[in-house]
């Protein structure tokens, strides 16, 4: 039997993909109802809060419903959760 047939096969492993750490708006609002956070989250306060190691990608996911004025600043937002975090009144910064 040939190597290639006795050695098992795998899936395909992509080394250019990117890892986003998600935050869904329910674990802000948690954030904001625990007095955690006031009106801005950035980076640097979602690391000191243990959501994200300090060398993550943070994306802000659309779970849940955010009912305070929040500016937060991430790498990435979905679609719901930019329009969530504008509805509510606050922004969504991309890094």
């Amino acid at each position: 039997m040939p190597l290639q047939r006795r050695v098992p096969k795998f899936g395909f492993t992509n080394i250019n993909r990117k890892e986003h750490q998600g935050i869904n708006l329910d674990t802000l609002q948690q954030l904001v109802d625990d007095k955690k956070i006031k009106d801005t989250l950035d980076f640097d306060t979602i690391v000191s809060l243990g959501l994200a190691g300090k060398n993550e990608l943070v994306k802000i996911l659309g779970r849940g419903e955010l009912k305070t004025k929040l500016n937060v600043t991430a790498h990435k937002f979905t679609a719901t959760a930019k329009a969530a975090i504008e509805a509510a009144g606050g922004e969504a910064v991309t890094l």
